[in-house]
């Protein structure tokens, strides 16, 4: 069984499109939707559960041990991490289940963004998706892998306040085959837009180092006031 988790602060406005991209994505599946919601205050955690998600409640303000918390709740054998601004496809799915069934322990949806992004974004990323590509490593708004490997490495680790699907792609590594499927999940590009392009540039770019942990800390990447949706 597929357990989708999905990590949440805060995700009124856009938490329903991506559980209804995951409902309608895996028809005919055996699924689950987990929700960790961190301690928001808006109706996140309400919308999550009328549309069919467990929701999980924890108050980390820090995103891998929120994910780590939905997965703790997850009973399917295999984990999909969703990020709650972003929207699954049934191609999406099909080939995570392929790449399930031909071996692979872990894996990645490289992201496609759904609006318009600034100049250095729209240059560094492709860059990114080659090397991301290369190097093995799973972007956040769309990864998976195993339950045994996942709780084989001990799941995100708590060091990191970002880049933490990269340190966990690595740790992976040593459980089995990577795969980086070839469909693509749509993301939203809110923080390129709502954030000064320097700043996502130097973190897009320490992302993209191996072993870097110099962005430990910069919760108001994922925590910060938010614009209303874009």
């Amino acid at each position: 069984m597929l357990s989708f988790i999905i990590p949440a602060w805060n995700e009124e406005e856009l938490i329903g499109q991506t559980i209804e991209s995951i409902h309608s994505a895996a028809t005919d599946l055996e699924y689950e939707i987990i929700v960790a919601n961190d301690a928001s205050d808006d109706q996140t955690a309400e919308i999550a559960e009328s549309m069919g998600a467990t929701v999980v409640h924890c108050n980390n303000r820090q995103i891998g041990l929120t994910r780590n918390d939905g997965a703790g709740a997850a009973t399917g054998e295999w984990l999909v991490f969703v990020d709650a601004d972003t929207l699954v496809t049934a191609g999406v799915v099909r080939e995570t289940i392929d790449a399930f069934n031909s071996g692979s322990i872990s894996g990645t949806s490289f992201p496609m963004f759904d609006e318009e992004i600034p100049f250095t974004a729209r240059v560094l990323t492709p860059v990114l998706r080659i090397s991301f590509r290369v190097l093995r490593f799973a972007a956040g708004a769309y990864m998976f892998c195993t339950k045994e490997a996942f709780d084989a490495v001990g799941g995100f680790d708590k060091k990191f306040f970002a880049a933490e699907e990269v340190h966990l792609s690595k740790s992976l590594h040593k459980q089995g085959p990577f795969k980086t499927i070839n469909s693509r999940v749509v993301t939203s590009g809110r923080k390129f837009r709502m954030f000064p392009q320097g700043v996502m540039l130097v973190t897009l770019v320490m992302m993209a180092i191996p072993g870097v942990r110099g962005i430990r800390k910069r919760p108001k990447l994922w925590y910060g006031e938010r614009k209303k949706q874009l």
